[in-house]
């Protein structure tokens, strides 16, 4: 039997996951970026480290180590040792679990001339979202593109006991912190997809004993049952606008692809034939589906237009390819790829078919892109467990979330969130 646990708002101190990132690959090719120490005491030192984490993960920044032992360098010396930017800020206590944070990025290269200083009023429980919405703000102004460290993550936890499980869907922080459970069942739970809106998580439930479909409301635990039909009942995917949910049902014979209208809740069968077709994602702009069929022999990924039911494979290169979802950029395709003998995950280039390994271990999978093509979040093996890491889009930054009790599956990227 399923339980609905409702979200709870956990202090922001909560866990300690958001400072044991571990790095595990870097470049040096990246914007080279001063962090001083933020004044104020803990709580600033916290929202310093959850800043450097985040802009150190992104795989477009390098941080620099101070010059100096013992003090605040100047903006000469973050000059001198390589830097190009200096961020600095001060959290001040201001009443009870009341602060005013503030923060200044300066160009190093250009004596210290100001680009951005803000300044906010925030709760002690605010804290960690401030921080990360700090390094969203830091992001965008370097690099011109909005970041993502203010959304979040999903993820299925399975933790066993001899001949019993525990599966949880979980809710956290893009760096494992503030861990929140949604659901916990005795039965597996799987395929969890975030809403366009962030407000809900489709995903598969084995609470009676046959697969089904749900959707999750992320603020209240609120469910409703979509999909109920004989057989499989899978691998649910929004539409860009949330009218629409691509699934996989198998109620005809052979799995394949249906979408379900949100509203109304009719039904349309989108591909047919004989062979298996599953792991629907709709491309950005809604025209097309991708899709995952062993109708050319072994798994490759395939596009339906949605305009004319027109089908055309897509990958050739590798024995496996599934699990595949554009960038919003719609330039390259992300996927589960086994070129030989390994599983990794795989970028496909669309225009010229290239595709790039972005991982090298044997284990990897589940891959989800960021909300801004430049990151892709997948589950993969460490130390004989299930857990998460990040890659950036060009395979050259990776980073290890910290490990769960339990194994880690299936994570999902929200979109922007508010």
């Amino acid at each position: 039997m399923i339980r609905v646990v409702l979200l709870c708002l956990i202090g922001w101190m909560g866990t300690s996951y958001a400072l044991d990132l571990e790095l595990t690959q870097g470049i040096n090719a990246a914007l080279p970026i001063a962090i001083n120490a933020f004044n104020g005491g803990v709580q600033a030192e916290d929202v310093a480290d959850v800043v450097q984490n985040d802009l150190g993960m992104s795989g477009q920044f390098r941080i620099i180590a101070s010059p100096v032992q013992g003090g605040v360098p100047s903006v000469g010396q973050w000059s001198q040792a390589g830097a190009e930017s200096v961020l600095s800020g001060r959290v001040q206590q201001t009443g009870s679990h009341r602060y005013l944070v503030s923060f200044e990025l300066a160009d190093a290269a250009a004596h210290g001339r100001v680009l951005l200083a803000k300044e906010y009023q925030v709760d002690d429980g605010e804290l960690r979202a401030l921080a990360h919405h700090i390094s969203d703000e830091v992001y965008q102004k370097l690099t011109g593109e909005r970041g993502v460290f203010s959304t979040r993550i999903a993820y299925i936890v399975v933790q066993r006991s001899g001949d019993k499980a525990r599966y949880t869907l979980d809710v956290a922080d893009i760096d494992g912190s503030n861990p929140q459970s949604l659901l916990v069942s005795t039965e597996p739970i799987m395929s969890p997809t975030w809403s366009p809106n962030a407000r809900e998580i489709a995903y598969v439930s084995f609470e009676k004993k046959r697969a089904q479909i749900f959707t999750v409301s992320v603020e209240t635990g609120k469910r409703r049952l979509l999909t109920d039909f004989t057989g499989i009942n899978g691998a649910p995917s929004w539409s860009p606008d949330g009218r629409q949910l691509a699934v996989v049902l198998s109620k005809g014979g052979n799995p394949k692809i249906y979408s379900i209208d949100m509203s109304s809740g009719s039904l349309k069968q989108l591909t047919f034939g004989d062979a298996i077709d599953t792991e629907p994602r709709f491309s950005p702009d809604g025209r097309a589906i991708l899709f995952t069929s062993g109708r050319g022999g072994s798994p490759q990924i395939y596009r339906l237009s949605l305009a004319d039911g027109k089908i055309d494979r897509v990958t050739y290169d590798g024995n496996y390819n599934a699990r595949a979802s554009y960038t919003p950029n719609q330039k390259n395709i992300v996927m589960l790829h086994r070129g030989d003998k390994q599983f990794n995950i795989g970028v496909q280039d669309v225009d010229s078919g290239r595709v790039t390994p972005l991982t090298s271990s044997q284990l990897d999978e589940s891959p989800s892109v960021s909300p801004n093509g430049r990151l892709v979040l997948y589950a993969t093996h460490y130390q004989d467990k299930g857990v998460l890491s990040i890659v950036s889009i060009d395979g050259r930054v990776k980073t290890r979330l910290p490990s769960r009790s339990g194994d880690v599956q299936e994570p999902a990227w929200s979109p922007y969130l508010g």
